[in-house]
C-alpha cells in the first residue's frame, strides 16, 4: 500500500490566495449599482478596444460622466496575484487622475473591465482582480465601482447578474468601415476628459 504525500502549501501560495475575493466577499463589499452600464461598457469598449488580456480602468464623477480611463495588457506566467495586478492598476489611475486622498471621504468611483478568454463566470483571475480594484481604490481614495468581464459571451456585471450579448471580447470596432483604420494598439492609451 502506497501512501500519498502532499506538500503543505507554500507561505507564497497561501498569501496570493489571501488576495483575492470570492463572490460573497464581493457582494459584502457594498458596490454602487451603475445606473447605465450598457453605454459604460460599450463607451470603454470604442475608446480602448480590448483584446483578451486587456484591462480597463475607468474613473467616474458622481454623475456617472467618464472623468478619465486608461488601458494595458496584464500577461502573466502563472496564477493571477491580487498584490501584482492592484500595482498595475494604480500605476495607471497615478497616470491619469490625481488622488482623492484628501477628501473626507470618496466622491468619484473606479471601475475595472478585464477582456479575458473562457466562460463569464468568476473566476479566481477575476477574485484577484476585485481584491485588486478594491485596495487601489482606497490607496488612491476611489470609491469601490464595479467589476466587469467582457469574454467571447458577452460582457457581465459579477456580483449583480447585469450582462449583455454586445459588446463581446470578439468585437473589434477598428474594422468597421468609416473607423480610419486604427488599429487595436491605438486603444491601449490613456483617456482624460
Amino acid at each position: 500500500m502506497a501512501l500519498g504525500f502532499v506538500p503543505p502549501p507554500s507561505a507564497d501560495s497561501a498569501s496570493r490566495l489571501g488576495r483575492l475575493l470570492a463572490p460573497a466577499e464581493w457582494a459584502a463589499c457594498g458596490i454602487p449599482l451603475l445606473r447605465n452600464p450598457r453605454e459604460l461598457v460599450t463607451g470603454l469598449h470604442a475608446r480602448h478596444l480590448p483584446t483578451p488580456s486587456t484591462a480597463v480602468i475607468a474613473v467616474l464623477h458622481p454623475d456617472e460622466r467618464l472623468a478619465a480611463s486608461a488601458s494595458f495588457l496584464m500577461r502573466r506566467a502563472g496564477a493571477a496575484d491580487g498584490w501584482e495586478l492592484r500595482n498595475a492598476l494604480l500605476s495607471q489611475l497615478r497616470r491619469v487622475i490625481p488622488h482623492d486622498l484628501r477628501r473626507r471621504a470618496p466622491v468619484r468611483t473606479a471601475v475595472l473591465l478585464y477582456c479575458r478568454e473562457g466562460e463569464s463566470h468568476w473566476t479566481e483571475e477575476d477574485g484577484a482582480w476585485m481584491w485588486a480594484l478594491r485596495d487601489a481604490c482606497t490607496l488612491h481614495g476611489l470609491r469601490c465601482g464595479a467589476y466587469i468581464t467582457l469574454t467571447g459571451t458577452g460582457w457581465q456585471i459579477l456580483g449583480e447578474g447585469r450582462s449583455g450579448r454586445r459588446p463581446c471580447s470578439a468585437s473589434c470596432p477598428a474594422l468597421r468601415i468609416g473607423s480610419g483604420g486604427g488599429a487595436p494598439e491605438a486603444g491601449r492609451r490613456a483617456a482624460a476628459r
